[in-house]
């Protein structure tokens, strides 16, 4: 059995092995915060969209749809009633939609999809929008019964008309920039290439290599050009061979052999 002092010594050195092991180890732990993200399956709310102006004006626009929904929905009476069904489809066509706007642009899932034109897309919405409300509650307030409930779907669907009015204004001015932006980077993109392309023709020794590597590459523009370089490969290789031979039969033969054989 050990004693104490024994012990300790080992725990001394199985402490110092580890420690060793442990610096010449790959796998060092690392000191770098490790983001979190708040959401669910990646998904991050992004605040700053939310706290923007055109967030505002999303929650406003889907708070006032909501209410103008609501509010035509507690009619249990109308005669004519095409106004306000006509109201009501408008109200719940423009909350669904521009609820999912909102849902997409708050949780970037729009960034998922580049294929769609996103700014265009909310574009047409708020301006389609602000055309329906606005027919929409005209007609409203021409064929209402003067009820309570009549009275505030039309000060409701006004007042969202104004909202998506003031949204489409801001949607023209965002998708013009980026217009102007994807132009001005294609047309980047279309001069950079014109400029590498006229910096190929004006330096003749790109275009000399090139046209020399194709030629090698394609046989020298003959096909019997393969079958004559492997000729004097085999040529070569058979001469190198009787040269071997005859200089361990006979050193002294060796250079008459040769000026012979090369005759």
């Amino acid at each position: 059995m050990r004693n104490g002092d024994d012990l300790e010594g080992f725990d001394g050195e199985a402490s110092s092995a580890s420690m060793i092991s442990a610096a010449s180890s790959p796998y060092q732990p690392t000191t770098e915060p490790v983001s979190q993200r708040r959401g669910l399956g990646g998904l991050r709310c992004d605040l700053d969209y939310l706290r923007g102006t055109l967030g505002r004006l999303k929650l406003a626009e889907v708070l006032l749809a909501l209410t103008a929904f609501i509010c035509i929905e507690t009619i249990m009476e109308c005669s004519p009633c095409e106004g306000l069904y006509f109201f009501e489809f408008v109200s719940c066509s423009a909350l669904v939609v521009t609820g999912a706007l909102l849902l997409l642009f708050s949780l970037n899932l729009h960034t998922r999809i580049p294929q769609i034109n996103w700014n265009l897309t909310d574009l047409v919405n708020t301006g389609v929008s602000t055309f329906f409300f606005f027919i929409a509650s005209v007609v409203l307030a021409a064929l209402n019964h003067k009820t309570g409930a009549e009275i505030a779907a039309v000060v409701f669907g006004f007042l969202a008309m104004a909202v998506y009015a003031v949204n489409t204004f801001l949607a023209v001015k965002k998708w013009r920039v980026s217009s102007r932006q994807q132009s001005s980077r294609q047309s980047s993109d279309y001069i950079r290439a014109r400029t590498e392309s006229r910096e190929v023709v004006h330096r003749p020794e790109i275009l000399r290599l090139d046209a020399r590597k194709r030629w090698m590459e394609g046989g020298g523009g003959c096909p019997a050009l393969h079958v004559h370089r492997d000729a004097l490969s085999q040529k070569l290789l058979s001469w190198r061979q009787k040269m071997w031979v005859v200089q361990k039969e006979d050193p002294l033969k060796t250079s008459r052999y040769t000026h012979a054989y090369i005759i």
